[in-house]
């Protein structure tokens, strides 16, 4: 069961289309069904699937548990920043899943926390998410981390939905970026035309990206990112939007990408957070990793 607040920029927005974007557990057809089964509440009353949300609606989401499936901790080597009794820092190299999903059940940054932590890991999200309190994308490098207990993980989701964790990211992009730096204040959900992808919506939910040049190298800029608000695919979603989309992304860029990358070139270098115990807070940093400092040396060799 998941319970959320409507914010001022969902008002409006279908219920079916609200659960779909903010839940990936099901489809939107998916949302639908569980609707008429009345398992999506507002303000703890079912709902048809046109309602719309008003200002101060409470949903919440009743979604059956899957087949229970068995996660396999794999002794797989970890690049640790940072452990305690309550959080680990882990900095992720590209190529690797944060968490088991269809096609995925082994060799994903779960199966090797698992392995390292035993069964010191938040329970909140599940069997397929233990310890997951947020996800960089499978083809971006760099920190996140993972709470080892639930006290832990609630203090890290809520400064998350406070917009208060310190995430700053580097990436490549295409064109000469004009202006040395800028805010992309646009919101985001599901592209109508392709569910797979992400876009600029209207009625979406409130996105901001800052982003400053660090060098402009001819075709392409070197960039820093920082989220405010944290969005799926949002650096790569809102740089397309005004012109320059991230090197390496056949997805939201060019379907052809020089250099023979293996995804988008963004590397989650800094986060920052109130240690969920001490209230101290914490910032750690991962330099740029071999293959984006090997790629940046190449972009300025054109």
């Amino acid at each position: 069961m998941r319970t959320f607040a409507a914010e001022p920029e969902d008002i409006g927005t279908r219920i079916d289309v609200f659960a779909a974007e903010n839940s990936d557990a099901l489809s939107r057809s998916g949302f639908k069904k569980l609707i008429e089964e009345g398992n999506v509440l507002v303000n703890d009353k079912a709902v048809k699937a046109n309602y719309k949300l008003r200002k101060n609606d409470i949903v919440t989401l009743i979604i059956p548990e899957a087949e229970p499936l068995e996660i396999i901790p794999q002794n797989i080597p970890l690049d640790i920043l940072y452990e305690d009794d309550d959080v680990i820092v882990i900095n992720k190299p590209q190529g690797m899943v944060v968490h088991p999903a269809p096609g995925h059940y082994t060799d994903t940054l779960v199966n090797a926390l698992l392995y390292h932590c035993g069964d010191s890991l938040s329970g909140i999200n599940g069997v397929m998410r233990p310890g997951i309190v947020h996800r960089i994308d499978m083809d971006t490098s760099g920190v996140i981390m993972a709470a080892k207990n639930n006290n832990a993980h609630r203090s890290l989701a809520a400064q998350l939905a406070e917009h208060s964790i310190t995430r700053k990211y580097n990436a490549i992009v295409y064109n000469n970026i004009k202006e040395d730096e800028g805010t992309v204040d646009k919101p985001i959900a599901r592209n109508p035309s392709d569910r797979k992808k992400m876009a600029v919506v209207p009625g979406g939910r409130r996105a901001v990206t800052h982003y400053r040049v660090l060098e402009r190298l001819g075709k392409f800029t070197f960039i820093e990112a920082q989220l405010e608000t944290g969005r799926t695919h949002q650096i790569r979603v809102h740089m397309t939007y005004i012109g320059h989309p991230l090197l390496g992304d056949s997805v939201y860029g060019p379907k052809k990408q020089p250099f023979n990358l293996k995804g988008q070139v963004l590397h989650a270098r800094v986060l920052g957070f109130i240690h969920p115990r001490t209230g101290e807070y914490m910032e750690f940093e991962s330099e740029l990793p071999e293959y984006f400092t090997r790629l940046l040396d190449n972009v300025k060799k054109l």
